[in-house]
């Protein structure tokens, strides 16, 4: 599985690059605006920071665009600033249809805001690199998402389709795990939601037991 951190931070992409090996980055328009930095500033930056590796960084059009023509042409300008970019695309009519006009034109796209098994089904159909399902905005509206993203996979394994299911909107260690035992290649979470993932209590208790014993016993 692919850790993919959900940010636009630059000192928090920086960090997890280094210390974590993260293999990309998704980012969203509350992530830009969060940067504290412009949109177009803050994804160059990015860009130089994982040019030359195959990690990737998810580049959303402009959310207020409705027809396919406006995501295209932003999507190919977008994908022209960097091979490591991918363009993120909604889930709906217009998205679809953009899609897979910029997929024949051999550009990267990820589908995002996916919240079903049929949505995805059409996003892989399509031909999109990676299909975003987000789990932890259907829990927390009270509705029931363990057996969907192992939907999901099933689905591609059945028509070998190449579109890599990226489980985002990850809140928590445990939704980690989930989706890596449903089959999704990639998760994506913030820099908070990995440091705890990354962390145990028990870990900390143990290292303090061993460090006590090592200070009571003679090194030679």
């Amino acid at each position: 599985m692919k850790f993919f951190l959900d940010s636009a931070k630059t000192d928090e992409i920086k960090t997890a690059l280094a210390m974590w090996n993260i293999d990309g980055i998704t980012s969203n328009p509350r992530h830009v605006r969060n940067s504290g930095k412009p949109f177009l500033v803050v994804i160059k930056e990015i860009a130089r920071m994982i040019e030359g590796t195959d990690k990737t960084l998810s580049v959303e059009v402009n959310p207020h665009h409705a027809h396919a023509d406006a995501m295209i042409e932003e999507g190919a300008r977008l994908a022209a600033m960097s091979q490591n970019f991918v363009i993120k695309l909604p889930a709906t009519e217009a998205g679809f249809k953009a899609l897979w006009c910029l997929s024949e034109r051999k550009i990267p796209v990820n589908l995002t805001l996916v919240f079903s098994a049929a949505q995805a089904l059409q996003a892989a159909r399509l031909g999109a690199k990676y299909c975003s399902v987000f789990v932890g905005w259907k829990e927390a509206n009270g509705e029931e998402v363990s057996h969907l993203v192992g939907e999901i996979t099933r689905l591609y394994r059945n028509y070998d389709f190449k579109t890599q299911v990226l489980v985002a909107a990850i809140r928590n260690a445990r939704q980690i795990v989930e989706a890596g035992i449903a089959g999704a290649e990639i998760v994506t979470a913030g820099f908070d939601v990995y440091k705890d993932a990354f962390d145990h209590p028990y870990t900390a208790k143990g290292l303090q037991l061993f460090a006590d014993n090592w200070d009571a016993t003679p090194y030679e």
